[in-house]
């Protein structure tokens, strides 16, 4: 009994302004792509059960060309594998806030597709002795107790949300909160396998309980996943199968359709602009693969603001125009601590320091450049404080 498991799709993602020829948003295009891939990689497996951990779409109104690719995918599967069961639950990006509004995931139930998106669901397939309770992320659900019923040898549990722990602070946003569990009402020794979606790095909670994490790049901080992956020895994103009889496990890695190049920092101490010019163009330049058509990151620590104004803004446009999306994060020195009546050192933040720092951590709507509205912000505040000292009157000497 094989089952392949699969989650955090996020079909109709969109992010950065590039358009494909046909007019669609690159990267809308690319995580199609990516997902298609993984689609014929689980087609040539031919298991018995597909689970798929919600979060299919990427908002509760998905673009058409996003439900038709869901659609394809599914009824290709339903073609080329009529004997595996497919079962899905809603993810917190699924799932309308009101159950008036309705949830497009119900479509694929006419094609055959077990579909959990309003409430628990137990789906039982007594001719494979097998029962997956589908439990959904939805706004004021009561949560089940998380225990198998009796009479099946092989028990999946299926949900879509937050184990309490699991997810890093980097996941903190600021839309509604997934489901939150403790480990311990999972129950896992009860079940034959536990399937969760909402963390989109491959995880491991507990025995024979997993994130199969995300296909592609499409949470708000990618930079962050590929670090934990990093971090971690996941070998990028994909899915999972396991085998319910003999508890063989293997994670099936699916190359994302465009790659995320995240350079060596750079540290700037010391460098004037032409110096940091260079450093840029040799990070560029030994790029893995190059930048042509890559997601890219730089950071530079401690370059000073007006080091940063000096760069050769010609080459940067030029990096920009190469990659799908070249991001130059730069951080200004930490400012001297200074003593205050012989106590312990302290900062003083700047307000200018407070006003970059928080649109650095903003969760940010697809498609905004994080660079250009910091300095945005920063040239909005000078603005204002040059607007404030002229409005001063005038003090006689």
């Amino acid at each position: 009994m094989r089952l392949v498991h699969l989650a955090d799709l996020h079909l109709g993602f969109r992010q950065y302004q590039r358009l494909t020829a046909a007019g669609v948003n690159q990267r809308e295009a690319d995580v199609e792509a990516t997902i298609q891939r993984a689609a014929d990689q689980i087609t040539a497996l031919a298991p018995d059960v597909i689970v798929i951990g919600g979060d299919i779409f990427h908002t509760v109104r998905p673009p058409n060309p996003a439900i038709l690719h869901a659609f394809r995918m599914l009824s290709g599967w339903r073609t080329a594998l009529p004997d595996t069961k497919i079962v899905m639950v809603a993810g917190n990006h699924d799932a309308p806030r009101t159950s008036e509004t309705g949830c497009i995931l119900r479509l694929f139930r006419e094609i055959g597709v077990y579909v959990a998106d309003m409430d628990t669901e137990l789906f039982t397939f007594p001719e494979q002795s097998l029962a997956v309770l589908a439990v959904p992320d939805v706004p004021g659900i009561v949560r089940p107790s998380l225990v198998p019923p009796e009479g099946f040898r092989h028990r999946v549990l299926l949900m879509h949300g937050e184990v309490a722990g699991m997810l890093p602070a980097h996941l903190a946003t600021p839309e509604r909160a997934a489901i939150e569990i403790p480990v311990s009402d999972l129950h896992v020794e009860a079940w034959s396998y536990i399937a969760l979606g909402h963390y989109h790095v491959y995880r491991q909670v507990a025995p024979h309980a997993y994130y199969s994490g995300s296909l592609d790049y499409t949470s708000s901080n990618p930079w962050g996943e590929k670090q934990e992956e990093h971090t971690n020895a996941v070998p990028g994103k994909g899915f999972i199968e396991q085998d319910l009889e003999t508890g063989v496990h293997r994670f099936h890695p699916v190359s994302p359709a465009r790659p995320l190049l995240d350079l060596t920092p750079i540290e700037a101490t010391g460098m004037s602009a032409v110096d940091l010019d260079g450093a840029i163009r040799a990070r560029v330049d030994s790029a893995p693969g190059g930048i042509d058509h890559a997601i890219v990151r730089l950071t530079v620590h401690n370059a000073p603001r007006h080091i940063v104004r000096e760069l050769d803004h010609a080459a940067l446009r030029e990096y920009r125009r190469r990659a799908t999306h070249f991001q130059l994060d730069t951080h200004r020195p930490t400012p001297i601590l200074h003593r205050v009546g012989g106590g312990a050192a302290i900062r003083r933040a700047t307000l200018a320091d407070i006003v970059a720092e928080r649109l650095r951590e903003r969760t940010l709507t697809a498609g905004v450049d994080r660079d250009a509205l910091v300095a945005l912000g920063l040239q909005y505040l000078q603005q204002a404080e040059q607007a404030a000292m002229a409005a001063l009157p005038a003090v006689d000497g």
